[in-house]
């Protein structure tokens, strides 16, 4: 089997990896051009420029064919395969490729075992511009997708199969659908006779299949040849854009992956720009962050490498060691790993369809702009933000101008219910007493937030210490819940991973468990955290190291103990929500959605300070408890969650306003980290300190370097 690798999609990884365990050799060329040259009366010759790549075998393969392997006859198969368009990078291969294998693959793959030559052809991306004509391009096997045509039915495609093809294809296995007999306790079987029914798997998807005639009503309508050139006019507009698009300091914005773009027409190149984003400095965007801003714009796009490893290795530039190091590195499918040791793992990938207009086009190029393009510092109003911890020990206090104070103490219990406020609150050696102590599991042991449960921020909470009770309730619940503070040595224990951190958790009956059911409306387990251990994780250069708090006792928070946020800077947020320069939610009274403090989450709010000055605090006294700074809090699309009316609603702001001005290094960030120091310094002596207590009102006392 001869898979061109450039392409390396997902089906045609499938059909190797089956290729090999039956025993059979695959190998992989890099298609780098076809240029067919005129062919000559009497000749029979053509050029294709491939480069192949190492024969792959497996020893160990399932179902060698005794004597066969490498002694192929002329009755066995070869199965060329390639992509009509490549989906990563939009280069389009010539389907003359179907007649030249034919005709002349044994001198193309020299030393081959001889057999027959069939192509199979991946026009699941290709079909939806140019759909190959069969009669010109006589391919053994054609796969496309409706999905790519016409935007649905998601997931449907099609395999087409020349009859002369056909007879050779076998199935291992049958469902429903595919025999006209069988007897369950003796070999007896007599499958259907059409290919067709052969393949088939149980029940068609026959309401998904009705709508695909209305998908080509739409087709026969524009014609495809009037979509190829909409299609392709707006991505060369778009691409040309981009690649004008520069930094202050003249670096480019913009590396655009596939062939030499200079230099290749646009006819070229299918409807798909695939792309990563350089800072001024020459470092990456990771496409994790292009992502995330691009939702907040209502602009969505695909990222990663698309189900198609080969060309996502060959133009990242991205060696076998690197993907070794990169998976070692803890980087799988689907996670936000974008960048590991300097390079991108994947990248951000557009495409247009006949839906697509120059309006959605120039909203994409003014999106590139406003949130990637450096300018003038004085232009922006970025300010720069620290993220670095420096020890207590040997660090001045000092108090601010303008006598900066504490204003409130919130605690939350239970992670992502609703939290209470205090005017004192004990501390403890994992922060404020009690708070992110408990949570919520799912039925397959995931962590239930807002994120996923908005309903959770009805739930109500508070600890009574006296009554040494927490105490919940719910719109949904009729009774109250309380759940004693105090550990029961009966209660079952069990060990659980959140945040990449391990704890041994307590659990409780089915009573709990059934009031907070009733209460999210979808089935839960109450735990309760008993002890953590040090986090063990990756750290930014992928290797196993520390994460930012490891040197303290974690409840189930994210990051670190405790979050502080200056109430001066949810002002100046709020000023810049009310700009008619930013783009806003709005109220049904038509005015701007502002915000308060507390759609943070905050532990503790202060007020008195100059907005941000909170980002250059290393340490900081607020009575007798001290505090170690641990950089910004990094934020996500949960303080876009509207709490304020009862009901959840899910906005843009504000994290998209926080977005254009306190972005760093891919992290949009507001508030501060701090980690509670139980132990002080006295005359060079580590002395373990009293129970301690913030209180409302009590100065902060900040130290800056």
């Amino acid at each position: 089997m001869i898979p061109a690798w450039p392409p390396l999609t997902s089906l045609v990884q499938h059909a190797s990896r089956y290729a090999l365990d039956r025993g059979a050799t695959a190998l992989a060329v890099d298609i780098e051009d076809v240029k067919l040259h005129g062919r000559q009366e009497g000749t029979n010759e053509s050029s294709v420029r491939i480069l192949k790549h190492s024969v792959q075998r497996r020893a160990e393969a399932k179902f060698p064919q005794d004597g066969m392997i490498g002694k192929l006859s002329d009755n066995a198969y070869n199965l060329f395969a390639f992509p009509s368009e490549c989906n990563f990078s939009g280069q389009k291969f010539c389907l003359d490729l179907v007649k030249v294998i034919k005709d002349d693959a044994q001198k193309i793959f020299e030393g081959s075992q001889g057999g027959q030559w069939m192509v199979l052809v991946d026009a699941a991306k290709g079909s939806a511009t140019d759909p190959p004509d069969l009669a010109r391009y006589p391919a053994d096997f054609v796969v496309f997708s409706f999905y790519k045509i016409f935007g649905y039915p998601t997931g449907l495609g099609a395999l087409v199969v020349r009859t002369e093809a056909a007879r050779i294809l076998t199935k291992t296995y049958f469902s429903g659908g595919t025999v006209s007999a069988s007897i369950a306790d003796i070999d007896f079987i007599k499958r259907r006779e059409h290919i067709e029914q052969v393949l088939e798997d149980g029940t068609l998807s026959f309401l998904a299949i009705a709508s695909i005639r209305h998908g080509f009503n739409v087709i026969d309508a524009l014609t495809t040849s009037a979509i190829s050139r909409h299609t392709t006019s707006l991505a060369a507009y778009v691409r040309n854009m981009m690649m004008d698009l520069k930094h202050e300091n003249g670096v480019n914005v913009c590396t655009i992956y596939g062939r030499d773009i200079a230099k290749v027409l646009s006819l070229d190149l299918g409807a798909t720009i695939t792309f990563n984003l350089r800072r001024a400095d020459g470092s990456w965007y990771g496409y994790h962050e292009v992502e995330k801003l691009a939702c907040l714009s209502g602009i969505q796009l695909r990222t990663g490498c698309f189900c198609n490893p080969g060309a996502c290795a060959k133009y990242l530039g991205l060696s076998h060691s690197d993907l070794l190091s990169n998976y070692e590195a803890g980087h799988v499918c689907w996670d936000d790993k974008d960048v590991l040791h300097g390079k991108p793992t994947g990248a951000v990938r557009i495409s247009f369809g006949y839906m697509s207009t120059f309006e959605d086009a120039e909203k994409f190029l003014s999106f590139l702009e406003i949130s990637f393009v450096a300018k003038h510092k004085s232009s922006n109003g970025k300010c720069q933000l620290s993220t670095e911890a420096v020890p207590l020990s040997g660090i001045g206090w000092q108090q601010l101008a303008g006598n900066v104070q504490l204003k409130s103490i919130m605690v939350y219990p239970v992670k992502s219910c609703a939290g209470f406020s205090m005017y004192s609150w004990p501390l403890s050696n994992m922060g404020l007493k009690y708070d992110r102590e408990w949570l919520l599991k799912g039925p397959s042991d995931e962590i239930l937030t807002q994120k996923k449960v908005p309903e959770m921020c009805n739930i109500r909470t508070f600890v009574d210490l006296e009554q040494g009770k927490l105490f919940l309730e719910s719109p949904r619940c009729k009774e109250k819940l309380q759940v004693s503070l105090a550990k029961n040595s009966f209660w079952e224990m069990e060990e659980m991973n959140a945040y990449g951190q391990r704890y041994e958790v307590m659990t409780y009956d089915d009573e709990v468990n059934m009031w907070f059911t009733e209460a999210i409306a979808r089935p839960c387990t109450f735990v309760r955290c008993s002890s953590s251990k040090k986090r063990s994780c990756m750290n930014k250069v992928g290797r196993e190291g520390q994460c930012r708090d490891s040197e303290s006792k974690l409840t189930f928070v994210n990051e670190a103990q405790i979050l502080l946020i200056s109430e001066d800077s949810v002002h100046d947020l709020n000023s810049r929500l009310n700009s008619t320069d930013m783009q806003k939610d709005y109220s049904g009274s038509g005015q701007p959605v502002l915000v308060d403090a507390m759609r943070f989450r905050p532990n503790l709010i202060i007020s008195g300070a100059k907005p941000y000055v909170e980002d250059s605090w290393r340490s900081l006294q607020i009575g007798e408890a001290h505090f170690t700074s641990l950089g910004g809090c990094n934020r996500c699309q949960m303080i876009n969650l509207d709490q304020q009316s009862g009901q959840v609603r899910k906005l843009k702001e504000p994290l998209a306003t926080l977005a254009s001005y306190r972005r760093v290094q891919g992290k949009i960030l507001f508030g501060v980290l701090l980690r509670y120091e139980d132990c002080i310094m006295e005359d060079g002596e580590e002395k373990n300190g009293k129970e301690r207590w913030l209180q409302v009102g009590q100065e902060v006392y900040p130290s800056i370097d």
